[in-house]
């Protein structure tokens, strides 16, 4: 009887063992099948698009350059993922934290050709569907600078959009970049937590935004500028038409 019930345990562990070897070349298939499928999905997979930005929040032609380049990544998104990264640049790193009359600074600076570069510009905004407000201060834009970089912590899309409502208040709405009000306000509607006590220590950003102006921005002299997947560079306001033959270039 015990010889026995052995025997029918060893015939139990053969078909138990066959069923787990019979187990193990479905899985090993499977894996085989899920492999060749994902390297057919790879093949027709995206292609990444990633882009350094060095701009800066009082230059109109940064902002512009921006409209421009949304335009691009919405025709083309089909084609590609983007991935785009905001560096800081200083028009003016001496300018004064409290403000200056926007029109005042650049009247000074420009002198009679203010006037043709303004209409120019308010010509430009307007294609955009935007009105383009000479009005309020202009001034130092290291904050903003700081808050980009904290937004840029919590995602490259959350820094894109910061971006976008930064330079909608300014260029817009008669905002100044310096006041921190304005900074907080426009860090809350785009989704931004911890704004605020992030700016209230001068320090916090501070070495980063610095690093980051040496790595992206010391050796140029003019902004907007674009590196595109780290070897092609464009500059200026661009329209939409030159982002995409370089997007087709870079993913070549």
């Amino acid at each position: 009887m015990k010889s026995y019930r052995i025997k029918r345990l060893n015939l139990h562990c053969m078909r138990l063992s066959r069923l787990l070897q019979f187990q193990i070349r479905q899985r090993k298939n499977c894996c085989r099948f899920s492999f060749m499928a994902q390297s057919v999905s790879d093949g027709t997979a995206k292609k990444l698009i990633q882009i350094d930005v060095s701009s800066d929040t009082v230059c109109p032609c940064s902002f512009v350059g921006k409209k421009n380049l949304d335009k691009a990544i919405a025709s083309s998104n089909d084609q590609y993922n983007f991935e785009i990264r905001w560096h800081p640049y200083f028009l003016n790193p001496s300018a004064p934290k409290e403000g200056v009359v926007k029109k005042d600074y650049y009247r000074n600076r420009f002198g009679q050709r203010v006037e043709q570069m303004e209409s120019r510009m308010a010509e430009i905004f307007k294609g955009f569907g935007l009105e383009y407000d000479r009005d309020g201060l202009t001034g130092n834009t290291l904050d903003s600078h700081r808050l980009i970089y904290f937004a840029g912590q919590q995602g490259h899309d959350m820094q894109h959009k910061l971006v976008e409502e930064l330079c909608l208040g300014y260029f817009t709405r008669g905002k100044y970049i310096g006041d921190r009000e304005f900074l907080v306000e426009s860090a809350k509607k785009v989704g931004l937590e911890g704004a605020a006590e992030f700016l209230e220590d001068p320090n916090n950003g501070l070495k980063e935004v610095n690093e980051d102006l040496q790595k992206y921005s010391a050796h140029i002299s003019g902004v907007p500028y674009y590196v595109i997947n780290g070897k092609h560079q464009l500059s200026g306001g661009q329209p939409p038409e030159t982002f995409l033959r370089t997007f087709q270039a870079a993913a070549s």
